[in-house]
């Protein structure tokens, strides 16, 4: 097996990834290596790239990435649980302290202490990851791993915001935002039997949510908020959309006893009423991508129904230009990696070579 790989290595916050050769990771006890066959591009991933997150340690990170898609090739000391040439996932967590209350009550990505690819730890922007076996997700055997890589983030961020939602069947849902995590869930909610109201400033988006199960869809306007249907009040409302521009539009879309889940990343306060809140007693919370629960489930409703998505293929030399273009929001659904010069060489016996090196 070669001693070096290439990688998307950060040097500069805001500055272009550079390509470059540098040391193949060796996996530590109770780890594994693989080798990536694909890598999401997420939005969390510009906000590390610019400089606006920063690990707690403080030292900037150096690979990003953390929608990986591989086959193992290496385990660690004390690995049992994977062998050689199985496919596995690699998400967000790297791993969690394991001992805190959230560990314990089957809320892991909200550990205070949980360390992340891509963040805390290299990620998958390069052509090699190591993982700790237990935070590794099982993976189809078969199946594109451009379309698998999204849902180790995009696709669980919006099925942990569904769970902690807790829709049930019959409810009416408004999904704000439809790029690619508001469009994987407005398919997880329909499959668990909510309608589903999509809301965007994009009409070819919302066509788009219509197309995978929308039965309502609603172009976001300054006045929405005043103009929103009474016919559609919702019982649960959750933004993927970047801005604080969607609050007042939940306030209004809001059923009293409703629940409002805040997905994305929206650093700006928002004006929230306690008297509102006393004589509504809508519930507010916000969710942080998923749990590996949460993954088993997810890969169970994939491969007994594939999720659809737009997935723009690129190299591992134009990651900085997609990086680019999720900034400026002008990517086109999501966007993946693909790793792989040679090819010709079906995925298992490239396994075996690199064993035998």
């Amino acid at each position: 097996m070669n001693h070096t790989m290439l990688a998307a290595v950060l040097e500069c916050a805001g500055q272009p990834l550079r390509i470059m050769s540098v040391p193949r990771p060796e996996p530590g006890a109770g780890e594994i290596l693989v080798r990536l066959e694909a890598s999401g591009i997420c939005h969390t991933d510009v906000h590390v790239w610019q400089g606006h997150l920063l690990p707690a340690s403080g030292r900037q990170p150096e690979i990003l990435g953390h929608e990986g898609v591989g086959r193992v090739v290496q385990v660690g000391a004390g690995v049992t649980s994977w062998r050689l040439g199985e496919r596995a996932g690699i998400a967000w967590l790297h791993d969690t302290c394991g001992h805190c209350d959230e560990c314990h009550s089957e809320m892991e990505s909200f550990c205070q202490h949980q360390r992340a690819h891509g963040f805390d730890v290299a990620g998958t922007f390069a052509e090699y990851v190591v993982a700790d076996a237990g935070f590794a997700a099982r993976m189809p055997d078969e199946g594109d791993a451009a379309v698998l890589a999204p849902l180790m983030c995009a696709g669980l961020t919006a099925f942990g915001a569904v769970r902690r939602a807790e829709i049930a069947a019959g409810e009416t849902c408004a999904v704000f935002g439809c790029g690619g995590l508001g469009l994987y869930a407005v398919q997880i909610a329909r499959r668990l039997g909510a309608t589903v109201v999509a809301v965007d400033t994009d009409e070819a988006k919302l066509n788009l949510a219509a197309s995978l199960g929308a039965e309502h869809t609603l172009l976001a306007s300054p006045g929405l908020a005043d103009d929103w249907p009474a016919k559609l009040r919702a019982h649960v409302c959750i933004n993927f959309a970047p801005t604080p521009a969607t609050w007042d539009a939940m306030i209004a879309a809001i059923r009293p006893r409703g629940r409002i889940i805040a997905a994305a990343m929206v650093s700006q306060p928002v004006p929230l009423s306690q008297e509102w809140l006393t004589a509504s007693g809508v519930w507010i919370t916000g969710t942080s991508v998923g749990t590996r629960a949460q993954m088993q489930e997810l890969m169970q409703l994939h491969e007994a129904q594939p999720f659809e998505a737009r997935v723009e293929r690129v190299t591992l030399a134009e990651a900085t230009s997609a990086l680019h273009l999720l900034k400026a929001g002008n990517a086109e659904g999501r966007q993946a990696i693909v790793f792989g010069a040679d090819k010709q060489l079906p995925y298992r016996e490239k396994v075996a070579a690199d064993s035998e090196g």
